[in-house]
């Protein structure tokens, strides 16, 4: 058990500092997700305005409406096509935040491992008669902690796995409703 009570207060201090190097490594892996994201998002709404522009011109300059509407009627597969292309560009950004994001918890977990396997073997020497039931109440705060670390990294990675199921699946959509579409006409 602790002799003295700045054992007990530096073991305190390592739990506290564990908690706190997850949190940041975790939430750092998520700006930078969220960053990836954005650049993404840029990325496609600025191609996504000058698609529009173009087909603006186009229907602008027809000479005719049946050619401002086969104009129009050309932009769409495209379109559709971008938006799947966009589909595909996002899996694979959250592919990679979650793989990164899982490497960090793993890595974190292990060392939240290792930290509270010491902290409990530290607390369970030289116990004092008497302090038994201390020490038990300390062992199970501790194993208590590190299985709040695990249900905190499962949760994620569970939440992570629905956010990627679900990309994925609009991509599939949009891929077959791509499928349907009728083929352009051919230019004159």
């Amino acid at each position: 058990m602790f002799n003295n009570p700045e054992q007990f207060a530096s073991a305190t201090k390592t739990l506290f500092d564990l908690q706190m190097q997850t949190f940041n490594a975790l939430a750092s892996k998520a700006v930078q997700g969220v960053e990836q994201v954005v650049a993404l998002n840029l990325a496609t709404a600025k191609q996504s305005m000058e698609n529009t522009l173009e087909a603006s011109r186009q229907f602008s300059q027809a000479p005719d409406p049946k050619a401002a509407i086969d104009a129009l009627s050309s932009r769409v597969q495209p379109g559709v096509a971008e938006a799947a292309a966009y589909g595909d560009q996002l899996k694979v950004v959250i592919s990679d935040i979650k793989k990164e994001f899982e490497q960090a918890a793993d890595t974190h977990l292990a060392e939240a491992k290792n930290t509270l396997s010491a902290l409990i073997y530290d607390v369970t020497q030289n116990v004092k008669p008497g302090q038994e039931n201390a020490v038990e109440i300390i062992k199970a705060a501790i194993e208590n902690a590190f299985k709040g670390y695990e249900q905190v990294t499962q949760s994620t990675r569970d939440a992570m796995r629905r956010v990627e199921e679900q990309v994925a699946r609009a991509t599939e959509q949009l891929k077959a409703a791509q499928s349907q579409m009728p083929k352009p006409p051919a230019a004159h």
